[in-house]
């Protein structure tokens, strides 16, 4: 790659003036685009890279665009300062078959007028470019690709995009590699390359550890934008290993304890690896308020709820009459969005976690702070039950076999049952299901029947 080809362009004319319209169609149509329902009012571009220079037969461009919504706060309506996204823009005269479902629309004005923009990653060519550009760990303008310095990245791997849904874009090369191209990008530190080589500094096998990684260099800040990791072939991921297995009837109590114990070791990795502080009576507190927060919020948006809310709220006065009492608790850096989807299974039997970005709709610095580790125990608790619910056979008692064999391999691993400490426990997995109301009703109302069930659970009367 010549850095002869390369031009960066922060100001808003020329290409992204030209891909305006079409992105507006577009965009909102991506599976990851965050704001649907919201039109979009403009485009601010933070920055463009040409990888291909626009003249050859293949244009390619890395772009980072703000998109502005309009949104209605309690002041009336206002337009927020909008998400910025990354794309990777391709160019042809004419789009092969083979490219058609990745369309962006046909430029008719600017630099690129008369030719066929599209969604690069889909191009074998264009995915090539990034491999390249890690493997030789280039600068190209304001980007840079970094290769960890013991991973060698042989060329000749043929990428092929997954076409799963997700939050982000993931291309695999040949059977070794999967780059993950974060789509909806913040400045700063993110915990999905933060976390992965700090367990890779500890020697944590239970997590790929980074073979490379891009950045964006910008006004003084990193802003990190894929993560290049080892492909796990034939593994398969938590969420379709249990349910192949409850449509099969089948036990899972033995993989959830494996799991738990894949868990519990990552946790301690993470303490050992990074710094942990304690919860007092001023931060359970704030803690539990936030939590309380929540569940009123929910509340109010969900009638089905209210019915359930006093007897929830208990779950979280409790945590805080606790720490009033003078009882403390650790926080660490965790995993942050646990469930059955974010593990995987290889053929020979050995649990890993991926994908530690946390819940992308919450801020960065959020993300990172030190929480109890028993909140990702809870969220992989929650997993078990919608894993029971979703599929087309019910196993009795399945759910709670695999709740309970899972904390006890986390016990026989991490040295602590999180079932010994019910308070923040429940606290935990409440604040969980709560939030599960609130999506569910938002976006997936056939689905509300689940966490609802949960609710039940949890506000009933502990027994004594």
């Amino acid at each position: 790659m010549s850095e002869a080809v390369i031009r960066t362009d922060t100001s808003p004319r020329g290409l992204l003036a030209s891909l305006d319209p079409l992105l507006r169609e577009w965009l909102p149509r991506q599976r990851w685009f965050a704001g649907k329902g919201r039109p979009v009012t403009g485009f601010s571009l933070v920055a463009a890279t040409e990888l291909l220079p626009a003249d050859s037969r293949l244009g390619l461009h890395h772009v980072l665009v703000r998109a502005h919504q309009q949104h209605a706060p309690a002041g009336g309506a206002a337009e927020d300062p909008g998400d910025c996204y990354q794309l990777l823009v391709g160019t042809r005269e004419a789009l092969p078959p083979r490219l058609a479902p990745a369309l962006i629309g046909h430029v008719t004005e600017g630099p690129e007028a008369g030719r066929t923009a599209y969604d690069a990653l889909h191009d074998p060519r264009s995915a090539e470019v990034l491999l390249e550009a890690l493997r030789t760990g280039a600068r190209v303008g304001g980007l840079r690709f970094e290769r960890a310095p013991d991973q060698e990245i042989r060329t000749g791997l043929v990428p092929r995009l997954m076409t799963a849904e997700q939050s982000n874009s993931s291309v695999v090369y040949g059977d070794t590699f999967i780059l993950k191209l974060l789509r909806r990008i913040v400045p700063g530190v993110n915990p999905d390359l933060e976390l992965p080589l700090a367990l890779a500094r500890e020697g944590c096998p239970r997590v790929p550890a980074p073979a490379g990684w891009m950045l964006a260099d910008l006004a003084d800040r990193s802003w990190v934008l894929g993560v290049l990791q080892p492909y796990l072939q034939g593994a398969t991921d938590g969420w379709e290993l249990a349910l192949r297995e409850l449509a099969k009837g089948e036990d899972f109590a033995a993989e959830a304890r494996a799991l738990g114990r894949a868990t519990a070791e990552v946790h301690t990795a993470l303490a050992r690896a990074l710094p942990t502080v304690t919860l007092g009576h001023a931060q359970a507190r704030q803690l539990a308020d936030g939590m309380i927060g929540r569940l009123e919020e929910a509340a109010a948006a969900v009638p089905l709820l209210r019915p359930y809310a006093p007897a929830l709220r208990t779950a979280f006065t409790a945590l805080a009459d606790l720490a009033a009492e003078g009882r403390a608790w650790t926080a660490q850096r965790v995993h942050g969005d646990l469930h059955l989807g974010q593990c995987l299974r290889s053929p020979g039997g050995q649990w890993s976690l991926i994908d530690f970005e946390g819940e992308p709709a919450k801020p960065l610095a959020e993300r990172r702070l030190p929480q109890p580790a028993v909140r990702d125990v809870a969220g992989m608790l929650r997993s078990f039950d919608y894993a029971a619910h979703s599929a087309g056979v019910r196993v009795p008692g399945w759910a709670d076999s695999c709740r309970a064999a899972y904390c006890t391999g986390y016990a026989e691993a991490g040295g602590h049952d999180p079932r010994t400490d019910p308070v923040l426990l429940r606290a935990y997995e409440t604040d969980k299901a709560v939030y599960e109301v609130l999506y569910e009703a938002r976006h997936r109302p056939d689905w509300l029947p689940v966490p609802l069930a949960a609710v039940r659970r949890l506000s009933a009367p502990e027994p004594a």
